[in-house]
């Protein structure tokens, strides 16, 4: 149960908070929802620790509530806390890398994932994930995406086992709503995204998935996870070694152009 907990306990603690100074304002949720432009039913999850609050929305409340910035240092945790430990420093590489490139081998990049994919892979947690706990790592996910959105978005290399696409995780519905997902995210400038066929007799992945993340100024950091534990790679000559791993894997991969054909087939076959 540690992992459920982690991260939700300083999401209640932030609700409590807000919860305190509404009341000391005198306001009830309903108002204060119409103070910051939201829902009352998105303010009582948020004061439930249900709801990951966005920092427009912390910002605001601390100024409606008087708060003289007691809401507004907790920013930055809050952010943090909608990611699994394991995952916080990856997010925070991700967030600033100029280029990405992965490897995966069981399911599709968090990046790349649509929202029902997400949802059926949380579901699927053994031991069973609380749903505030599945609520907050969609949202999490959901909230790496906005790296698409970015005015200068970083450059990403994204190789998948053919398996990836293969398993029809959650259901023909959901996969082929995955697939619409991949072929539209891989036709963008900044992004390549390539599969890695069954029937290779070469496969320099063979030793599992990974990401390497490139800073600005050309740092390099690799990242693993397996298991629900994460480890970080930044020995030079390690990092080195992924680096020239992940390039032959692309050269042993299809193509972009090709990947993409090939997504369109397995569409056109659900």
């Amino acid at each position: 149960m540690a992992e459920q907990d982690d991260g939700v306990g300083l999401l209640r603690a932030f609700g409590r908070q807000l919860k305190l100074l509404r009341e000391r304002a005198g306001l009830s949720r309903a108002q204060l929802g119409a103070r910051l432009g939201y829902g009352e039913d998105l303010i009582a999850s948020v004061e439930l620790g249900r709801r990951i609050p966005r920092p427009e929305l912390i910002d605001r409340a601390d100024h409606e509530l008087n708060a003289a910035g007691v809401l507004i240092a907790m920013k930055d945790e809050v952010a943090r806390a909608r990611y699994p430990a394991f995952f916080r420093d990856a997010a925070k590489l991700e967030a600033e890398a100029v280029e990405l490139q992965s490897y995966d081998t069981h399911v599709v990049n968090g990046l790349l994932q649509t929202e029902e994919y997400m949802r059926a892979l949380l579901a699927m947690r053994r031991p069973l994930l609380e749903e505030s706990v599945i609520e907050q790592r969609v949202a999490a996910r959901l909230a790496r995406q906005e790296l698409f959105a970015a005015r200068i978005s970083p450059l990403m290399s994204f190789v998948m086992e053919e398996s990836v696409l293969l398993r029809r995780l959650g259901g023909a519905a959901v996969m082929r709503g995955q697939l619409e997902q991949i072929l539209l995210v891989g036709q963008r400038r900044n992004v390549e995204a390539q599969v890695m066929p069954l029937d290779r007799e070469d496969n320099a992945g063979i030793d599992g998935g990974f990401t390497l993340f490139t800073r600005k100024g050309g740092e390099q950091v690799g990242y693993m996870e397996t298991q629900g534990h994460s480890t970080l790679v930044t020995d030079r000559e390690e990092v080195r070694a992924l680096a020239s791993r992940h390039g032959i894997i692309r050269a042993q991969a299809l193509t972009p152009r090709e990947s993409l054909a090939y997504v369109e087939k397995l569409l056109g076959e659900l």
